[in-house]
């Protein structure tokens, strides 16, 4: 799973990093729209880490309206502004550099910022749940380019913003969940550890033969029950080859919604949850969802 390289961090860490900018700013912070914004990269993970926060982390392509569009949307969503109020902030440009033991690299090349795929987007890395091993890690990724599916708003960073703590691939199958216009109801609940794990490895173990199905269903399904304390059902479903993580977390939704069965699990309330998703070596992604009631 994304994360920013152990070199990086743990200089950080030490506080013998100093930010390199491809465009320097002139000072570290700025203010918009009543946010406080970071400048500097380093000094936005200490103080989330010190804080206990989310990072967001916004790289923004230099000469585009794209961060003014952002400014304004934001300023219109008074909500917007008091969840983003609960994060810590920094915003940079899309071809910014950090120092790592003296050599200057572009923040967009490293794994944190993957799924922006070398360009303009938001990350979120979790900084927020110490004990968690997606602690540092990469949670969110927005791209601010549309993708096959994907397209930017700023609902989508909204709808982030309100995702139970978890890794990137969970939090994002979520998210697309939250994201489909007919507002399925799955996700309304608890998201549940033991449902998470279920749908970790179901997921895993579809990416690794590379097809798309209940396998062992009976088996786990008595292995989950027991752990939730109720019945279990699942819902299963495979990308296009060779698409993004983000398109493909909304293609499997979309998958769902055209099977009377699967839309059935995904659409109604629940009183737990959980999905996943991963990617095999033929390049498809295969997502589960996991409910109890």
């Amino acid at each position: 799973m994304p994360r920013i390289a152990a070199v990086s961090v743990a200089l950080l860490l030490a506080g013998l990093c100093q930010p390199a900018l491809a465009a320097a700013p002139a000072a570290e912070s700025t203010a918009t729209a009543a946010l406080h914004w970071h400048n500097d990269y380093y000094a936005a993970y200490r103080a989330a880490e010190q804080q206990q926060q989310m990072l967001l982390v916004l790289l923004e392509p230099a000469g585009s309206s794209q961060g003014q569009s952002l400014d304004a949307a934001i300023a219109a969503r008074p909500a917007l502004q008091a969840k983003l109020q609960q994060v810590t902030l920094c915003r940079l440009p899309s071809d910014a550099a950090i120092d790592v033991e003296g050599q200057s690299r572009r923040l967009a090349s490293f794994a944190a910022f993957r799924e922006l795929n070398g360009g303009s987007g938001i990350v979120l890395i979790d900084l927020q749940h110490r004990d968690a091993p997606y602690f540092g890690r990469t949670v969110t990724a927005l791209p601010l380019a549309g993708g096959k599916y994907y397209r930017w708003s700023v609902d989508n960073l909204a709808v982030a913003l309100d995702l139970p703590a978890g890794t990137l691939t969970q939090r994002s199958m979520i998210w697309a969940v939250r994201m489909h216009p007919e507002r399925p109801q799955s996700t309304n609940s608890v998201f549940n550890p033991s449902l998470a794990a279920g749908a970790t490895q179901q997921a895993s173990y579809q990416a690794q033969v590379r097809q798309c199905g209940h396998q062992n269903f009976e088996t786990r399904f008595h292995q989950l029950s027991a752990a939730v304390g109720s019945g279990v059902t699942e819902v299963c479903a495979e990308s296009w080859p060779n698409q993004t993580m983000i398109d493909s977390c909304l293609d499997c939704v979309a998958s769902w919604r055209h099977s009377s069965g699967h839309w059935n699990g995904v659409s109604r309330p629940h009183r737990a949850y959980a999905y996943d998703i991963r990617q095999g070596a033929n390049g498809i992604w295969y997502g589960t969802g996991l409910f109890a009631d």
